[in-house]
């Protein structure tokens, strides 16, 4: 019997992929059918996969390996093999582009996605009735004040007001040991996914979070003064199979 041992990813992608028009359930059929366990059977775990839901013509999924040494080998053995020459001129066909990827780790320890590849949903199981927020902040390279908001004052403020996260990640500074897929170079993010039973409850959750004393007076404007940007907020629904929900 296969382990239900946790996988604890030490390095994970977010890709997020733009399609063409009214192509995504094509591809998302493909993916869920052909590239999920023939990756894992790589050296990978695929991690969750997910329309996004302000977006009908973009996927985004993520993926995760022990190291970047096994990043680079599991990478080789896929691109390099049987599975992806024959599905994979289908599944690029969907897609004008694929090279928006963060390379990412946990921000601390027990700040990662913890999952069990065993007790995946099969090929064609509905989708879980759940969405899932991703949000990305933005700091400038090389500065640790902005991610330090995030781990010291944000997540707490967030597990105190509502479930607390799934992930909170950050940028992996290693260089990229597969050059053969582009990743997004320079950057200097934290990522905090959150899972909720509909829009409702994440908007409650938003609103009490703004309204914690310390993250309104201290953590907000702190991090408004650190940020390149705004934080952007993915809500993304997952497929039938995606272990993230």
């Amino acid at each position: 019997m296969p382990s239900t041992t946790p996988v604890r990813p030490a390095v994970i992608e977010l890709r997020q992929y733009t399609l063409r028009p009214g192509r995504r359930d094509e591809l998302v059929e493909l993916f869920d059918r052909e590239f999920v366990e023939t990756q894992e059977q790589a050296g990978m775990v695929v991690l969750g996969q997910f329309r996004d839901l302000d977006d009908p013509d973009r996927f985004v999924w993520l993926r995760g390996f022990r190291d970047m040494a096994a990043r680079h080998q599991a990478l080789t053995s896929f691109y390099g093999g049987p599975v992806w020459a024959e599905h994979g001129p289908r599944a690029n066909a969907t897609m004008t582009d694929s090279d928006d990827v963060l390379l990412l780790r946990p921000l601390s320890d027990g700040s990662g996605l913890a999952v069990s590849p065993p007790e995946r949903s099969p090929a064609g199981s509905p989708a879980p009735a759940r969405f899932v927020a991703a949000t990305v902040w933005s700091f400038p390279p090389a500065r640790h004040h902005g991610v330090d908001l995030i781990r010291d004052g944000l997540l707490p403020a967030l597990a105190e007001t509502g479930p607390a996260p799934l992930a909170a990640l950050t940028t992996e500074t290693a260089p990229n040991t597969f050059p053969g897929l582009p990743v997004r170079t320079g950057e200097n993010v934290a990522v905090v996914l959150t899972s909720y039973p509909g829009a409702s409850a994440c908007r409650r959750h938003l609103a009490a979070v703004l309204a914690h004393p310390r993250v309104r007076d201290e953590v907000l404007p702190a991090l408004e003064r650190e940020q390149t940007a705004a934080p952007r907020t993915l809500r993304l629904a997952p497929t039938g199979r995606s272990l993230v929900f």
